[in-house]
């Protein structure tokens, strides 16, 4: 057996990772957990405002970001994330897609516009990013796809739009992984989260985390350090060999 340090798989070093919906939330906490594993990061979303501020505390824990402002929603955009990446850096080695859109809407009240608003975030956003990303992408690089518990169960609100958009990751994420693996040496993988206390749970109905919480088998929401965790395992080396999957780290809400 090869001699190896398994501590050294974890690390980042040298890594460069594209990180969007990264002004709040899981985005932040990945964006600090690559730092902080020695990768460089680079900070897309549409607040500027709260991207400067994401920009500070990245550099508090010794990165230098690079912040892009920018839509997911729209393709050119995209593009001008990972352009601006290979101009800084020269490299792209990963990508989280993390930005997101929440809605609820019962569904014979939802219109049009509401629907689709969703999904252009959560998957279509999903994919230039990923497109963008995977012509520049050199052997070894990673991509995580960050969906959701609600593409595999239900918890309490209509939420047909952000139910099937983030399901459709999943599709998307085993295709891409079809695709790239074998041709280009890229991993893709989709990380389904349950309850984290984020900016997107906050705005939800008074009383629905503590009516989902009975399903928490932990007993308790997440911390976004623990999704970011398995967000660098899946960057990093310690994940070469996991590709097409999807990762539910949701203390059990899944299993109830």
């Amino acid at each position: 057996m090869n001699d190896f340090d398994v501590t050294e798989m974890f690390r980042l070093d040298g890594r460069v990772v594209i990180v969007t919906g990264a002004s709040s939330g899981l985005g932040v906490a990945t964006a600090r957990a690559v730092t902080q594993m020695g990768g460089s990061v680079v900070l897309a979303a549409r607040r500027a405002d709260r991207l400067a501020e994401v920009a500070e505390v990245i550099r508090s824990v010794g990165g230098t970001p690079l912040v892009v402002q920018a839509d997911v929603v729209s393709q050119p955009d995209c593009q001008r994330v990972v352009d601006e990446a290979m101009e800084t850096f020269g490299q792209v080695d990963g990508l989280v897609n993390n930005a997101g859109l929440a809605s609820a809407h019962p569904a014979t009240r939802e219109t049009p516009e509401q629907f689709t608003s969703v999904v252009d975030v959560n998957l279509n956003g999903t994919y230039w990013m990923a497109q963008a990303c995977g012509r520049v992408m050199k052997p070894g690089s990673a991509i995580v796809n960050i969906s959701s518990v609600l593409a595999l169960t239900t918890a309490g609100l209509p939420q047909a739009a952000y139910s099937a958009s983030k399901a459709a990751v999943l599709g998307l994420t085993r295709d891409l992984a079809q695709q790239w693996g074998p041709r280009k040496g890229i991993r893709v993988n989709a990380v389904a989260p349950g309850t984290f206390a984020t900016e997107m749970t906050a705005a939800y109905r008074v009383g629905y985390l503590e009516d989902v919480s009975a399903r928490w088998v932990l007993g308790r929401a997440g911390n976004p350090s623990e999704l970011a965790a398995s967000v660098v395992w899946l960057l990093s080396t310690a994940g070469g060999y996991v590709t097409g999957q999807t990762i539910v780290v949701d203390g059990g809400l899944t299993i109830t």
